[in-house]
Order: C-alpha cells, then structure tokens, then sequence
C-alpha cells in the first residue's frame, strides 16, 4: 500500500511540473520534468541514507537489509530539502524550470502525507484483532484476543517462505528488545513438527508460535502475502499492516513509532543495566 501512496505522489508531481513547465516563459515541458524525477531520486536517496545512518546498528547486523527498500526506510524530512536544494543547484539559470519543478516535489510531498495520513485514518477503523482461536504447537487452543491489553505483533508465515525465514532473526531480535510486546508468530498452512523444525534448527525461540492450519488469519487480516506483519495496540486496533520482508531496521522503526513508551522504558532499562 505505501507503495502506491508514493506512486500517487509522483503521478501528482511529474503533472504539476509538466503543466507548470508549459508557460510561456519556461523551456520545454521536459526540462521541468525531467529535473522533477532527477530530484526525486536524489531526495530518496538521501532519505535512504538518513534512514540507514539511524539505525546503523541494526543495518550493520544484516548489511544486505540495507539494499531492502521495502522496509519503508526513508526519512522524508532529510530527503525533501536536499531535492529542493538540488533543484535550486540545477535550475539557478532556469529559475522558471526550477520553480515548475519544485512544486513538483512540493505536490508529490503533499499529495503523499496527505494519502498516509488518510490511510491511516482507514486503519484505525479497521476491524480489530482477529476473534480467532487458534492452536500452539501443543495443540492446546489460544484465542488472539486472550493478548489484547498489551501492543500485540502479528506476524504471518511459513517455512517455505524464503522471506519468512530471513527476516525470523530480526522479529527474535525484537522480543528480546521490546518484552511488554506480545509477538504472535502464526504459522499458515503447516504442522506443528514442521513449525518446531525449522525454529529449532535456526536456532529461534518464539513463546507464542501458533498454528493456523486453514489460513484463516489471513482472511480475517485481508492478506494474500506471506510474510505479513500487522501491529495491533493495547485495545486491539489496527496500527499498520505490513506486507513483506521486514528488515531489523524497519521492524525497530515501527515498533518504536507505534508503542513509544514501551520503546522508551525497555530502552532505559537496558542503560541501567
């Protein structure tokens, strides 16, 4: 989804450069346009790196994350002035390109908050935590919203999913950072002997690993993609829902976006230490 938020905002960017690049006094529609995309690979490359810069440690753990751009790792903030400033560079002598193709990215930044903001309005009126009950590797039967009181992380997969199982070492990693979060690992479609193999021979401990033998969390969730990652509050709402491989830096991110002040306590009980 956030994919074709930002799709949208360069859509609604490269149409505000290309119109504002046909007045009179500007040179040709192209020129605006093509200073528009050269600055918008430039901002986004400069939010990935910002990104990347803050969570060095968790990048650094798992170097190949870096080049995982699906993560959603981009620091906009960083990466909206050095595309304006890249423009003002480029366009010094063709100030009317230069102002077509601001607002471009000026319409792109716009057109993407905006879009977020209203997805994420959308999330929070999704439906809540699944009213699943499903099995542990035990076979003993465990309700989903047995968990609601406490931020709750849902993570779907299988262990013929080679997504699935590179990103298993940075949801392990995430449990033992972020205890007062319930991590629920269902796994779709496979056997409890299966399930244990792989985390045993991986060298994963999970508390809560579930079976879902009908993929019905992935109905309840919407989903048709493994892995997914769907992040709940303490009430059972719907924080952000995420489809694919998540990346150390990405799952801390988020986990620190969504439940701050768990992030904060967890965080300085580990500098007491």
């Amino acid at each position: 989804m956030k994919i074709l938020l930002a799709v949208a905002g360069i859509l609604a960017g490269w149409w505000v450069a290309r119109r504002l690049g046909r007045s009179p006094a500007s040179a040709p529609p192209r020129a605006a346009t093509s200073l528009f995309f050269d600055a918008f690979l430039v901002g986004a490359l400069s939010a990935r790196l910002a990104y990347i810069v803050r969570w060095w440690d968790e990048y650094t753990a798992a170097p190949w994350s870096m080049l995982t751009v699906g993560d959603g790792g981009f620091v906009w903030w960083v990466g909206a002035p050095m595309a304006i400033a890249f423009i003002a560079w480029r366009a010094r002598r063709a100030r009317s390109t230069g102002i077509a193709a601001g607002a471009g990215v000026t319409a792109a930044l716009c057109v993407w908050l905006m879009l977020s903001g209203v997805h994420g309005l959308l999330l929070r009126s999704a439906p809540p935590l699944p009213e699943l009950t499903l099995v542990d590797v035990s076979g003993q039967p465990v309700s989903l919203r047995d968990h609601v009181g406490a931020p709750v992380v849902v993570n779907l997969w299988a262990t013929w999913c080679p997504p699935c199982r590179r990103e298993m070492p940075a949801f392990h990693a995430a449990q033992a950072r972020h205890p007062e979060v319930t991590f629920l690992m269902v796994n779709q479609g496979e056997s409890a002997a299966d399930a244990e193999a792989f985390l045993r021979n991986s060298g994963l401990h999970f508390p809560h690993v579930l079976l879902d033998s009908s993929s019905s969390t992935m109905q309840a969730l919407n989903t048709r993609a493994l892995p997914t990652t769907a992040m709940f509050d303490h009430d059972g709402r719907l924080l952000d829902i995420h489809l694919g491989e998540m990346t150390r830096a990405g799952l801390e991110g988020k986990l620190q976006r969504y439940f701050p002040s768990h992030s904060r306590s967890t965080t300085t009980s580990k500098e007491s230490k």
